[in-house]
């Protein structure tokens, strides 16, 4: 990890289950680290333990073994909050256990740490359902920043990531103009990282109706997660950044 730059954090909200602690308070945020190598997964591992608020629950040394820890943890009611992900490793990789965890382990957020920052991987981590996503080259500080956006139901994105995604995003030919008044409240709606559930209570209408205005959205922008859709909204003007 590198030297501090300024962070940047994506308006979407997810409303994960929160860490709590004796009589409700909210407890430290149990981090399971995933990594190939020994060396970095110890170097993390060193500096998250002395800080106050984060738990370093767990460690493995590739996708299959962070799954079965998750398995054996979940067994016991004790799955960490979030996940710190490298994304290349040997037999499952990272974009493979980032579906698994969406699907088999909903309450546990997934932060993506890698040395690759290309489109297509950026992509598919957070089409899977990705909380965040950082460069090795990232500060410490940012890794501790992403850990607790992804346990506050954030999405955390590594600044030059976000103005990579952010300049991909709405072609001239896909606008806003493209959207119904209904559509631009529920892209507003994503932005605050309301589900489809929130959404439908929120507009009044079935669960349903709001998960085919989502489709809509995402089908009329050309986009594949609601992390872009966020990104959208920021860029559009329709909701403020948050850094």
């Amino acid at each position: 990890m590198g030297r501090n730059r300024d962070s940047a954090a994506t308006p979407e909200v997810r409303h994960g289950r929160a860490a709590r602690g004796a009589g409700g308070q909210p407890g430290p945020v149990r981090v399971l680290i995933v990594d190939d190598h020994a060396v970095v997964r110890r170097g993390i591992r060193a500096y998250l333990e002395v800080l106050d608020g984060i738990e370093v629950v767990a460690e493995a040394g590739d996708g299959q073994e962070a799954l079965d820890r998750l398995a054996a943890m979940a067994a016991h009611r004790e799955e960490p909050d979030v996940v710190l992900l490298d994304l290349l490793m040997p037999g499952l990789d990272g974009i493979g256990v980032i579906s698994h965890v969406t699907q088999g382990f909903p309450g546990v957020r997934v932060v993506v740490l890698t040395s690759f920052g290309e489109t297509e991987r950026v992509h598919a981590a957070l089409a899977g359902g990705a909380a965040g996503y950082l460069l090795k080259s990232a500060g410490p500080d940012e890794v501790v920043a992403a850990i607790r956006a992804a346990a506050r139901g954030e999405v955390f994105l590594d600044p030059s990531v976000a103005r990579r995604l952010t300049r991909e995003l709405v072609s001239p030919r896909t606008g806003l103009g493209a959207l119904t008044d209904r559509e631009r409240d529920v892209l507003m709606l994503l932005a605050g990282g309301r589900s489809n559930r929130e959404i439908a209570a929120e507009l009044v209408i079935s669960e349903r109706t709001a998960r085919t205005h989502v489709s809509n959205v995402l089908r009329k922008l050309e986009l594949s997660s609601r992390t872009q859709a966020a990104l959208v909204a920021v860029r559009e003007g329709l909701v403020p950044p948050q850094g």
